[in-house]
């Protein structure tokens, strides 16, 4: 896979199998590292003290022959002898004291062999120097040899050394066995781990392939593509996050749609009525009452345009969170009477009572003033085009423990309960109802904006909607 203007780029299945085989890879090493060496040492050290207590239990005829001086065919015999018993190779080294130093000369050796050039026994040195039993490591021409050297003591002076020594090669035989069964072990859990990643990785990517097969289509409009959960883990979690994401995306676009559509038919109703009443107005035989008529009309039309133009605005620029509000402590009461008493010729009009049951003391509330008045506009607004003639409007506020509640009720028929959780919705309207469909959207968002909650209740004959603030 490549990206444009960059180098190659591994697929997850690759850069996971890659991971697994890595991570197998650091642990053969670790093992290796961690067993290997310290086992060589233990099986060595594990000889060593095997040998020394060997050579221990077996020297004792051939310290009685050096220190009795027995003849030297029964020397070489008891030696051979203390070689078949030890299981190990015996070499006898005289120990010459000189000014120049401790110098040991082999004198007899198991194998019969006379001249011993291979081996320097240099831990018969240390014993003699010691005079206790030694042990170490030496190369020969046979390979590797464990060595102990026995000191025989002849008048108080160490005049001989036994040298009993075994070659390691069964050591170095089993160490290399448990090394190659290490290497052959790990290199198939590598194998496994690099199939068993690469399986993990390539069905992790297919689950990721089918989430951005689902993004693209949703990116592209097609909001009926669904993103599959087939599971509860990390990715099942984000399958459902983007689902919800989508069906958010869907309800917005739907919301969007019915905007447009809702907006268009708004908008093309007074505009055609316009349009139709300029056509009229153009006849010259029209008297003057038609005429004025028309024209009342027409001013009706461009309020209503105007209006609605205003919600639009209102409501595009509250739903982007550009509108702004100055919240500063209100006095309820008074906005209360002033909104009131600008719809009294309303009211009068239509035989409507408005009535006020507010406090004559200040009520105060954290609000706009300017967006309060706006919205008791709109219930108002409603309450009068909803109410029979001769009913009455009342508009009430009251403290309702930390917060201000304002209310505004009316006696029309009521909202169908069907229907209430809906009227709140942008351009919604009943079916007998006039107006947009878009104050009551307004009037929530604007609670909303000052930390306020807009509610409605219904029943035949009363219909409440109150507006809670904080204090």
């Amino acid at each position: 896979m490549k990206t444009r203007g960059r180098g190659p780029v591994l697929s997850i299945a690759n850069r996971l199998a890659m991971l697994f085989g890595a991570i197998t890879l650091g642990v053969i090493a670790v093992v290796y590292v961690y067993v290997v060496p310290p086992l060589e040492s233990s099986l060595r050290n594990q000889r060593l003290r095997s040998l020394a207590a060997t050579a221990k239990a077996s020297v004792g005829q051939v310290r009685s022959d050096v220190v009795n001086a027995v003849d030297v065919k029964v020397l070489n015999r008891d030696v051979g002898a203390a070689s078949d018993a030890a299981n190990a190779r015996v070499t006898l080294l005289i120990i010459n004291h000189t000014p120049a130093g401790v110098q040991a000369v082999p004198t007899f050796d198991s194998t019969t062999q006379v001249e011993i050039r291979d081996l320097q026994f240099a831990v018969a040195l240390d014993a003699a120097t010691s005079r206790k039993i030694a042990t170490g490591y030496e190369s020969g021409d046979a390979g590797r040899l464990a060595e102990a050297a026995v000191p025989i003591r002849v008048k108080k002076q160490v005049g001989q050394v036994a040298v009993f020594s075994v070659p390691l090669s069964d050591v170095e035989d089993n160490v290399a066995l448990i090394r190659r069964r290490i290497l052959a072990a790990g290199g198939l859990a590598l194998v496994g781990a690099l199939l068993a990643g690469y399986g993990v990785a390539t069905a992790l990517s297919r689950r990721v392939r089918r989430l951005e097969v689902s993004a693209g289509r949703v990116a592209g409009g097609d909001f009926d593509a669904r993103f599959p959960v087939d599971s509860a883990d990390e990715l099942g979690q984000l399958a459902m996050t983007l689902e919800r994401m989508r069906i958010q995306l869907a309800e917005l676009d739907s919301a969007r749609k019915r905007f447009i559509a809702t907006a268009s038919h708004e908008l093309r109703t007074p505009i055609f009525s316009l349009s139709g009443f300029l056509e009229l107005l153009a006849d010259e035989d029209l008297d003057d009452q038609t005429r004025r008529s028309f024209i009342q009309e027409i001013r009706e039309q461009v309020d209503r345009l105007g209006k609605l133009a205003t919600d639009l605005l209102d409501l595009s620029r509250l739903e982007a969170g550009s509108l702004e509000l100055r919240p500063e402590q209100t006095d309820i009461a008074t906005i209360c009477r002033m909104v009131a008493g600008e719809f009294a010729p309303a009211a009068a009009q239509q035989d409507a009572e408005l009535r006020l049951a507010v406090p004559d003391s200040p009520l105060d509330a954290t609000c706009d003033p300017e967006r309060l008045a706006q919205i008791m506009r709109i219930l108002i607004d409603n309450a009068l085009r909803h109410t029979p003639d001769r009913t009455a409007v009342v508009v009430s506020a009251e403290p309702n423990g930390t917060r201000v509640r304002v209310a505004v009720t009316d006696s029309g028929p009521g909202i169908k309960r069907t229907e209430l959780d809906r009227i709140f919705e942008p351009f919604y309207t009943s079916d007998d109802a006039r107006g947009s469909g878009l104050g009551l959207a307004i009037a929530r968002e604007l609670a909303g904006r000052m930390d306020g909650r807009l509610g409605a209740q219904s029943a035949p004959g009363r219909t409440t909607f109150s507006l809670e603030l904080p204090a």
